[in-house]
């Protein structure tokens, strides 16, 4: 059967989403370039043509799969309704409960980063855009007076250092935390940080 021929960058695209998948079944201490290649029926040669090296194509392989996640936290945030609301719904989506990123392919991808500079650098990218675009939505809704934070920033690392740590938890280890107690812990944090009434309290 012959192959289609694709533009280099259908092959990029087509050569990251199956190292993806690898990363995900066998781990990034594991996954070998003949690995995608098999998984194409392709040549070790044109991964390498593409990406040069096994760490340069992990590295573009993580950021890949996190472009359509941030893409969609960005349009959360961009909606048409209160800061809070944004706030709200994006954390809901992001959290381990929620509907975001694989969250073993991360928790793979910060152990190996550890080592690799490349992908070291990737994640830390990814990282700085994240905490940067909660931190914009809770300045937002401090200047239109939906709720009081004196350090915008420090909550954002607060917010997301809690919802990580529970994805760990979460995805390493069964019943660890039940999921539902995993939300309200998230939800109280919002409440404290920012000055609101508890969900379900009078006048909430």
């Amino acid at each position: 059967m012959t192959r289609v021929r694709l533009s280099v960058a259908e092959r990029r695209g087509e050569l990251l989403r199956a190292a993806v998948e690898q990363i995900e079944a066998r781990g990034v201490a594991a996954v070998r370039i003949a690995d995608v290649a098999s998984a194409l029926g392709v040549s070790n040669a044109l991964v390498l043509y593409h990406f040069s090296t096994k760490e340069r194509l992990v590295a573009a392989a993580f950021r890949h799969a996190a472009e359509g996640d941030l893409a969609q936290l960005r349009k959360l945030l961009g909606r048409r309704t209160s800061a809070l609301r944004r706030l709200r719904s994006a954390v809901r989506w992001y959290a381990p409960t929620g509907q975001a990123k694989g969250w073993r392919l991360w928790i793979e991808g910060w152990a190996a980063a550890l080592r690799e500079p490349a992908l070291r650098e990737v994640t830390r990218d990814l990282d700085r855009q994240w905490k940067a675009a909660i931190t914009e939505v809770i300045a937002e809704g401090v200047a239109a007076g939906e709720f009081h934070c004196p350090d915008p920033h420090g909550t954002a690392l607060r917010l997301t250092a809690l919802l990580d740590g529970l994805a760990v938890q979460l995805t390493s280890y069964a019943d660890a935390v039940p999921r539902a107690r995993a939300q309200e812990w998230v939800d109280e944090l919002l409440v404290r940080e920012l000055g609101l009434q508890p969900v379900g309290s009078t006048g909430s």
